[in-house]
């Protein structure tokens, strides 16, 4: 996560008030204190994806196989976010666009901000998530990430403001994330690439313990984006990376 610089012209800490919309399509409006035990992970985005000729992003929506449906997403680098956090093991929720912050400056005019994901964690825990270039924040764009933090601070919610990420982590999560649709795992594979890694072994070599590469490759991918097996995704993956059991859910 980037930190937040020194002098930010943020809003004071209190006064935050949140629009969101339940999952019936109901919308509202409260103070933040108020907000803190909602499950914005269920809620409507507050913000459409608007597509048109010559726009400067690229909006989509990201199967997840964490909610097992779609997660909007305004650009490439909330994609690759989405993605990584649909990889990652302890988030069991995402939302896009899960609300509105509304405020007052401190010259009394009104600002408001939607935040980019809300992700929610296995142990409970909620973050707080808004993605944005290192080279595309404007003053102006501080100023609202600082107040987020303000009001994720005041109910117990961790924030991230992310960049770009890893490009190599990126690379071979995307790569996996080819295979973790449900239908890549097939049995009797499954089971015996359990069997074959139960010892970590270099990716190839079990592989061809199992059968025929073709085959068995997209089973191993989804066994590796689930976590049930295991491998080193900060570096490169080749046929030589090594495969340790994972957590079997």
């Amino acid at each position: 996560m980037d930190v937040l610089p020194g002098g930010a012209a943020g809003p004071p800490v209190e006064g935050f008030e949140v629009g969101y919309v339940d999952p019936g399509g109901s919308e509202f409006r409260r103070p933040l204190a108020d907000v803190w035990a909602v499950r914005f992970e269920d809620a409507v985005g507050v913000r459409e994806f608007k597509s048109y000729k010559g726009q400067r992003h690229l909006p989509g929506l990201w199967w997840s196989s964490t909610v097992g449906g779609h997660i909007g997403y305004e650009s490439w680098l909330e994609r690759d976010h989405v993605m990584l956090l649909d990889f990652d093991p302890s988030v069991v929720a995402v939302s896009s666009q899960p609300f509105w912050l509304f405020w007052r400056s401190e010259a009394g005019k009104g600002v408001s901000h939607a935040p980019d994901y809300f992700a929610r964690r296995d142990d409970g825990s909620a973050v707080v998530i808004d993605c944005r270039p290192a080279d595309r924040r404007k003053p102006r764009d501080w100023a609202k990430f600082e107040a987020t933090q303000a009001a994720c601070d005041q109910v117990g919610w961790e924030f991230r403001l992310v960049g770009a990420p890893d490009a190599i982590v990126v690379r071979n999560v995307r790569w996996l994330a080819g295979s973790r649709t449900p239908r890549h795992r097939m049995e009797p594979v499954v089971s015996r690439l359990r069997e074959v890694f139960a010892e970590p072994l270099p990716l190839l070599d079990g592989v061809v313990l199992v059968g025929d590469p073709i085959a068995v490759l997209p089973v191993l991918f989804h066994l590796l984006w689930s976590h049930e097996l295991v491998v080193d995704v900060s570096v490169p993956l080749h046929a030589a990376s090594l495969v340790s059991p994972g957590v079997v859910r």
